[in-house]
């Protein structure tokens, strides 16, 4: 990819920390500027080297950039976008890194308008259970899935510049059409943090909620680990893709109803047999694949 003169990071937390430190230490860009609501975070992020500027504004971060980088909650992507399409170049790309990209890519159409060519859907399969700018790592995204949704309008250019940002840092990058990003992720990210919390929820919720949670050993800990993540976050995921949730919610329903039922009649073999399958399915999984992550 071209030397980027500026980049401009919306949302100096984990993700888009990591992003400018690992451009950085690519040598991919010359300088990052960051705009936070949280304006410690932004200093904290100038202090820690992660930005070079800290802008009062979305609209001043963006002006002059050569790519923005949008790392903020899906629900408030709509009104940094409106910012963002008033105060950029015309050659100036922008991507985000939100878990949806249908409801994102129609918001960019509605607020970008004219300047919505210029814009790159995107999905980092990376992240911690913490997070903010201090958690940045400039090697959260190597060997990681990067996933582009571009719209039939965007402009080729601008797709080849956020994939060749992605490449740069080490990220693996697959491109596929919003709707079908969204019902596979509803299935094997969406669902599994809802049910983290969902699980979390009902224990912590019970009389005799300290017992249970202290006698809770690594299973429970390896299956609630995600249940660790921004509610903020995932509340607007969940809302933003609710179809598709609602669907693999149904779907999870029907067969733990299965799983029950044997359970019920004291069927051993069967339920061995459905274990088993699970478990091969599980040790196929491919090694990149296994990489836990609470923003997938």
């Amino acid at each position: 990819m071209r030397r980027l003169k500026t980049l401009a990071v919306i949302g100096v937390g984990l993700i888009g920390g990591s992003f400018a430190m690992a451009l950085r230490r690519a040598g991919a860009v010359t300088g990052v500027v960051g705009y936070d609501r949280d304006s410690s975070a932004m200093q904290l992020a100038t202090e820690l080297g992660v930005i070079d500027t800290a802008a009062d504004s979305v609209s001043e971060a963006a002006s002059g950039a050569d790519l923005v980088l949008v790392a903020v909650p899906v629900r408030a992507t709509a009104a940094v976008l409106r910012d963002v399409g008033i105060s950029i170049d015309a050659g100036a790309v922008i991507t985000d890194v939100g878990s949806t990209k249908g409801e994102v890519v129609r918001t960019a159409r509605n607020e970008l308008r004219e300047r919505f060519a210029r814009f790159v859907p995107g999905h980092p399969i990376a992240g911690r259970e913490t997070s903010g700018v201090e958690s940045a790592n400039a090697d959260l995204f190597r060997g990681a899935r990067v996933v582009l949704t571009p719209d039939e309008a965007t402009a080729a250019d601008a797709v080849e510049l956020v994939r060749g940002a992605w490449e740069a840092i080490g990220g693996r990058v697959a491109v596929m059409a919003p709707e079908e990003h969204d019902r596979v992720f509803a299935a094997v990210s969406h669902l599994p943090h809802l049910l983290a919390f969902a699980l979390v929820s009902e224990l912590a919720a019970r009389e005799d909620a300290a017992e249970l949670l202290g006698f809770a050993g690594g299973g429970f800990r390896d299956f609630t680990r995600i249940a660790a993540s921004s509610p903020e976050m995932w509340r607007d995921i969940a809302l933003q893709n609710r179809a598709a949730l609602l669907e693999e919610l149904d779907r999870y329903g029907a067969q733990l109803a299965v799983f029950r039922a044997l359970i019920d009649k004291g069927d051993a073999p069967g339920l061995e047999r459905l274990m088993n399958e699970a478990r091969t399915s599980r040790e196929s999984l491919k090694p990149g694949m296994r990489r836990g992550s609470p923003l997938e």
